[in-house]
This record gives C-alpha cells, structure tokens and sequence, in this order.
C-alpha cells in the first residue's frame, strides 16, 4: 500500500466514524467496555485455576474524542485491584512508555491532543489497549500513521515483554468495506485481537500471538 494510498484510507475512515451518532457512541462503547471487563476476568479465572500467573498491569489510553470511551474501564479495573497504566510519548521516533495511572491522577495534554500521566517508573503491561483506526478479521491494526505502537510492541517484545495486544475499534473501521486490496505492510504489527462493538476479530485472545512466535518484524495515540 502506497503513502498516498494509506493516507487516502486513513480519511475516509475518519470520515466514516465521524458520522457515528451520539446514541450509537454511548452505546457501542458501553458494549466494548463490557466485554473487555468480561473478557479479562474470564480470563484472570482461568489463569488462576491453571496456576499460573494472571494478567495484573493492563495498558489503556485516554480516548481521543471520536474513539471508544473505555474511561470507566480504567476506573473498574483500578478500583479491583488491577495496576492501570496510560503512554507517555518521549520522542516522535521512540517508542511509548507505560506509566502507572489511578483515579487520583492528573492528566495532561501533550502532542496530537494526547492526555498523559505524570512520568514515573515505566511498567511492562500484561495487556495493551491499542487504539484502532482501521483493522482487518486477522487483526491487522491501521493506526494514524505515526508509528508510535508498532515501534512500543516491537520494543516490548525486544525486551522479553509479550503482552496480549488488543485493538479498540469502531465497526465502521472494518477497512474490507473500504478496500478490499488492503494489505498490511511488513513493519505492522499484528496485534492478537481486534475489539468492536459486535464483535472479537478473529476470537477473544487468551494468549499474545508473540509468544507463539508469531510476529510481524521489530520496524519501527497518534501512531
């Protein structure tokens, strides 16, 4: 897919979910928020039952305003006990950080209208929310053209940290409407899941595809 190509698509599906009504919003990210909560409980009981360790430190974002509100998520989570975390940018070309976020912190605005946590000891999170534009059934991500996660995954991965990624979507994001000669390039990473309003793209996950081995290669909100 060419510049001009991926920047054309990246419009239309801004477009698209511009035209999401209110009442749509309110409610599809009521059901998003609903089956994350859903989901990692679930999913937590599981791990508990295995004996093994379960998903503790799970990093969000703080919405941009036409993306899913997860707000009250992070709050749920926090509030049982979870360790919450939200991205810091630290330079254009580097990947994010994780810092630690509760119902007491104070947020502030940084580049691309981005709300940030106060710097403080960066965490490896067990799972990643990942902001989602465009996406595929395989969950293939199309983000805003920065970079910023494929570069934050790569990295985590480089240093032992193999998160459960999930991607964060509108169901007007499915870029197969859009374009059915969509493929992704080879610095895109594949995140384990996509999660819309209706649906899991391809399934629930249970565990990141990276710890499979299967990854897309280490090339390096607003990405």
């Amino acid at each position: 897919m060419t510049q001009n190509t991926a920047a054309e698509l990246r419009k239309r599906l801004k477009e698209a979910r511009q035209h999401l009504a209110v009442a749509d919003r309110q409610r599809g990210s009521l059901l998003i928020r609903a089956r994350l909560y859903t989901w990692l409980a679930i999913l937590r009981d599981q791990k508990k039952a295995q004996g093994v360790s379960q998903p503790q430190t799970i990093a969000c974002y703080w919405p941009l305003p036409d993306e899913p509100d997860i707000t009250p998520l992070t709050t749920q989570w926090d509030d049982a006990g979870l360790t919450v975390a939200l991205p810091r940018m630290v330079a254009q070309d580097q990947p994010l950080e994780f810092h630690p976020w509760d119902s007491s912190t104070t947020l502030s605005s940084a580049a691309f209208g981005v709300m940030e946590p106060p710097s403080s000891t960066p965490l490896m999170p067990d799972v990643v929310l990942v902001p989602t534009l465009g996406f595929t059934p395989e969950g293939d991500r199309l983000g805003y053209g920065k970079g910023f996660y494929d570069r934050t995954l790569a990295y985590l991965n480089s240093q032992g940290c193999y998160p459960i990624t999930i991607g964060v979507a509108w169901d007007v994001g499915a870029i197969s409407a859009m374009d059915a000669s969509y493929s992704p390039q080879p610095h895109d990473f594949r995140l384990d899941a996509i999660i819309t309003p209706t649906s899991w793209y391809p399934a629930p996950p249970s565990d990141g595809s990276a710890r499979l081995g299967v990854q897309a290669s280490p090339d390096g909100h607003g990405g």
